[in-house]
Parts: C-alpha cells; structure tokens; sequence
C-alpha cells in the first residue's frame, strides 16, 4: 500500500478522541482513520503512569499492525504519561499528543498571560500542560484545576440537566477569575462547553481537537505522507468492551453514526 493511502491511527481511553477524529474528518476529509477506543479499562485519568504506558504501547502495537502511518495519542492522560515513551519505542511513524497543540493555540488566545487548565486528576497531576505552556512563554500564568467526574458523566451521555451543571458549578465557580483563557483539557470536555460557558463567561475557551487537527496536517506535510486521493476517507473503530455503547454514545462525539466497531480480545 502507498504510505499515503494509508490510515492514520488515534486512540483514547474511551470516546472522547472522537472529537479530535471530527476534526480531522473536517479538516483532512480524504484521510482514512482507525479508532480505538480502551472502553475496558476506562477511565485512564484515575490509573497509574505505569499503567497507562503499559496500556499505550499495546495499543499503538495494534495499530501499527493494522498499517497505520501516524498515531495521534487522542487522550490527554496518555499523551502526559506516555507520549515520550511512545516516541521512543515507535520510531518509524510520526507520533502526536494533544497537549502541545492545545497549549500553542491557547498561549496565542490568551492576552493577559493567565491560562487555566481543566483536566483528569493524572493530568493535571502531572504538569504536563503547565511544562508546555511555560516552555512557549516563560511568562504565562497557569492556573488548574481537576474535574475527575466529568468524564464518567460525559460517557453516560448526561452532558445536560441539573446533575452535570451542579456538578461543573461545584468545579469551576471558584476556579480563577483572573483567567482570560481556559484549555479543556480532556478530549471529552467539548461535549460540556455549552455548561461550561455558563460559569465561565467572558473565558476564551480551547478546545485542542482542532488544534490537533492543523498539527496533524503540518505533520502529513512534512513527512509526504498525506493522502492525495480525492476519494473520501473511511472511519473503522475498535473496543475492548461495549460495541453497542460505543455506537449509540459514538454519534454524540462524531455527530454522525458509526459503522459498528470491532471488538479487540486480548486487551
């Protein structure tokens, strides 16, 4: 197969890549993607580091075995305790993480130098945007905060009612208002952004799945790797656990239906 023709690889602990598949449909609409989602051992933000690196190199296995040309590591907790990792032991394809992406556009948007992030409690545990945000600009203030129940909720599909707005409130009402501009820094947190804006007002908010998207492209580019034909890409999916809810909730992060996933055993 022509390197170029083939598929581009993302994987994240469960749905919440798809918003970063979304954008890459939107902005690369020719490219082929294979999705995995690790719907068994959801969610990664409360596991260990070592854990999580065990978890992405299988399955960056996987989808190196299924011909991928790129991997995007479409999940914040992985890409802070893995990426490097990955890079390391995958060194024959280009290897992305959200965090940096997401931590340009923001250190663009914002105009006072004060930047929040929300995330998982591994991610912000880590530091990993604060080390990203202060590499781009020594002088950014970066303020975090961890939201560890949004996730399951958003996985529920209970991104509207009292329950989550109780809940975002209980996060964010007292999360710094000093802040012009706020990274979500989950890939699942899109789906709130309606909430969110209720108590965050006047916040520019970043949403790295189309910061992910352009970095892919320039990614594509630079190794000629981007697929030429004018035939549009195909989406194939794959879970440890769940086809079915993966395919109902699916449609709500990618905003069209998904072909049914392919149960992966051995995970």
């Amino acid at each position: 197969m022509i390197m170029g023709n083939r598929p581009i690889g993302v994987f994240d602990s469960g749905l919440g890549g798809l918003t970063v598949v979304k954008a890459i449909k939107k902005l690369l609409p020719n490219e082929s993607i294979l999705y995995f989602g690790d719907t068994a051992r959801l969610p990664y933000g409360i596991k260990s580091k070592k854990l999580v690196i065990e978890y992405s190199n299988q399955i960056a296995k996987f989808l190196i075995k299924k011909n991928a040309k790129m991997i995007i590591v479409a999940c914040n907790t992985a890409t802070a305790m893995a990426l490097e990792e990955l890079k390391y032991n995958f060194k024959d394809i280009p290897i992305i993480g959200v965090i940096e992406p997401g931590s340009i556009q923001a250190s663009s948007d914002s105009l006072n130098k004060n930047i929040g992030v929300i995330g998982t409690v591994a991610t912000i545990k880590s530091g990993a945007y604060r080390h990203a945000l202060k590499s781009i600009d020594n002088n950014i203030n970066v303020f975090s905060k961890d939201c560890p129940l949004f996730v399951p909720f958003v996985e529920e599909g209970m991104i509207e009612g009292e329950a989550i707005n109780l809940i975002v409130e209980h996060y964010l009402s007292s999360f710094q208002n000093n802040i012009d501009t706020m990274i979500l820094g989950c890939t699942h947190y899109p789906l709130l952004e309606p909430v969110i804006k209720k108590y965050v007002k006047g916040i520019k908010l970043v949403d790295s799945a189309s910061a992910v998207a352009k970095h892919a492209d320039k990614i594509l580019n630079e190794y000629k790797i981007k697929n030429i034909n004018k035939k549009r890409g195909s989406l194939d999916c794959f879970v440890t656990d769940l086809p079915r809810q993966f395919e109902k909730l699916g449609r709500i992060f990618l905003g069209e239906s998904i072909n049914e996933p392919q149960l992966v055993d051995g995970f």
